[in-house]
């Protein structure tokens, strides 16, 4: 009787080892005859499941000088504790950066409003004389102070945003063609208000003014256009 127990436990185990063998001669099988395509995708799956592990930065490695010094991990607000660095504070900051950016654009519509009556009032003045002269002149003094606060305003709404989503899309966009063209208008800008202070002593800069104007006005224009479009 004893014997046949023992026999009956040997003839389970060998049973029990030989199942697990061909379980593990199956798997093999089946791991093997997985196609390459197949091995591939499995190999994208681990890498997106180990990637998903990793803490996501909040802030963009690359942002412009003023948002750096308000919104940088040491920025101004982040140490008066006003807008600290965390996910939801970034999500709070991004819609602000909405809101800002929004206006910065209704901004530039007025602005460019500004610039076509400036253009106008300009043309008009190089070719007026006596009080008409005296009239189109305070006209358009008046207008260079709207534009330039308007212009600054919409700059600083543009500067001082807090800086936008990591991982943004990279190449040529057009979002970075406005930006190139926001440096030649804003060059521009500086050009024609140093000018039209020298034109009272030296009116033959009168064409170089005109010139860096109306550069300046085309510059500002397709700077609008290639966000609108």
């Amino acid at each position: 009787m004893k014997y046949i127990f023992v026999a009956v436990l040997l003839s389970f185990g060998i049973g029990s080892l030989q199942a697990q063998d061909s379980t593990a001669v199956k798997t093999r099988v089946a791991v093997d005859t997985l196609s390459p395509k197949d091995n591939n995708a499995a190999d994208a799956l681990l890498a997106g499941l180990a990637d998903s592990t990793d803490a996501q930065p909040l802030l963009p490695r690359k942002m412009i000088f003023t948002q750096r010094v308000f919104w940088g991990p040491k920025g101004l607000l982040r140490a008066m504790n006003v807008a600290p660095l965390t996910p939801e504070g970034r999500a709070k900051e991004l819609k602000v950066r909405r809101t800002m950016l929004i206006t910065h654009q209704i901004g530039g519509f007025v602005t460019l409003a500004g610039f076509i009556a400036q253009g106008l009032l300009g043309a008009k003045l190089y070719n007026a004389k006596g009080q008409e002269y005296v009239d189109t002149k305070k006209w358009h003094e008046r207008s260079a102070t709207f534009i330039n606060i308007a212009y600054g305003t919409t700059l600083v709404l543009s500067l001082t945003a807090p800086p936008p989503v990591v991982g943004t899309k990279k190449g040529f966009t057009s979002i970075k063609l406005h930006k190139y063209l926001a440096i030649v208008h804003l060059t521009g800008m500086v050009a024609t208000n140093i000018l039209a202070h020298m034109i009272e002593d030296h009116p033959d800069l009168k064409p170089y003014h005109r010139a860096a104007a109306y550069g300046t006005f085309g510059a500002y224009a397709a700077s609008i256009v290639s966000l609108t479009f």
